[in-house]
């Protein structure tokens, strides 16, 4: 038997949060689903190491652990995990889309579910990998409560650095945001409430070319800033330094075959999770520019996998 004579009610792209509890909810519903991993399972947990909000868990849980368990929760529900990544896909065929693998092999799906999640913009800095986890962050909303009372340092100069800023008010002593130019790109209403807030600080025409630190593991002590017009070096005393150029959702595969926005997530019919092809869902932040957290991707998970066997019955 060939590629083409198996036909899957349901195939998931992506192993993380949504995808997991797609799988899940497919599984206990006898769908049979097959979790198609890609390069980093378990998404952009893998490299969170405390998890302090995600429910059910009054200790500080890590990340991977997370990801590990509802692995294994989808497998022991019936889902079978595949260590693939697609590279290709065509959805012109209804009930029969295509996926073809890195691996050289083609799955074939009644439905799909893309849980392929959207990754944090970096700077690029060697340091930015020492100390991802342990003081260097993409997610203020994730990470920060950890630096409730202390000193904190935000890069970028769009919406999410402004949200990013504004969010860490509420927790941090004081927030330095740091900006290539003289003027932000975000929306007007974002800039005037960071701009009013008074704990605040924002450094024109600057970038973060050092983060300082020791122990082990590494503790973030020291932001070493430089002005691009006259190169003059200036080192901040922080805590924490929030990494805030955006979000690039992983749908490049997509393109062509689903309907996206401007910045490239995919779009959904409104309360649901379908895609602009009848048979394709999406769900978690390969769909959500907005919230990014586990618990919404994991809801979202569930949605797609009712919303695909919803699909199927009928």
């Amino acid at each position: 038997m060939n590629d083409k004579d198996i036909i899957h009610d349901m195939i998931i792209v992506g192993a993380g949060p949504a995808g997991y509890t797609a799988a899940i909810y497919a599984a206990r519903a006898g769908r049979k689903p097959i979790i198609i991993t890609g390069l980093q399972p378990g998404g952009q947990l893998m490299i969170t190491t405390d998890v302090e909000n995600y429910p059910g868990f009054r200790e500080t849980i890590q990340g991977p652990w997370l990801m590990a368990e509802m692995g294994a929760q989808a497998t022991h529900a019936g889902a079978e995990i595949i260590n693939d990544t697609i590279v290709k896909v065509d959805f012109s065929t209804p009930h029969n889309f295509a996926l073809m693998g890195d691996s050289g092999k083609t799955y074939r799906g009644r439905t799909i579910i893309i849980a392929t999640g959207a990754n944090a913009k970096w700077l690029g800095l060697p340091v930015e990998e020492k100390f991802k986890g342990f003081g260097v962050s993409g997610c203020a909303t994730c990470d920060g409560f950890f630096y409730k009372g202390q000193d904190v340092l935000v890069v970028g100069g769009g919406n999410t650095a402004m949200e990013e800023a504004l969010y860490l008010t509420n927790l941090c002593r004081q927030v330095t945001l740091v900006h290539r130019s003289d003027k932000f790109r975000a929306e007007q209403i974002l800039q005037d409430r960071v701009k009013n807030n008074p704990k605040i600080k924002i450094i024109w025409n600057s970038r973060l070319i050092d983060i300082k630190g020791a122990g082990e593991p590494p503790v973030v002590e020291e932001a070493v800033i430089e002005n691009i017009k006259d190169k003059k070096q200036t080192t901040l005393k922080v805590q924490g330094v929030f990494i805030a150029i955006g979000h690039t959702p992983a749908t490049e595969i997509f393109k062509g075959q689903l309907e996206m926005d401007k910045t490239g997530y995919l779009k959904v019919a409104v309360g649901t999770t379908n895609s602009s092809v009848k048979g394709v869902f999406a769900a978690g932040d390969v769909a959500d520019s907005v919230y990014r957290q586990a618990v919404t991707s994991a809801g979202m998970g569930c949605m797609a996998a009712l919303d695909a066997d919803r699909l199927l019955k009928d």
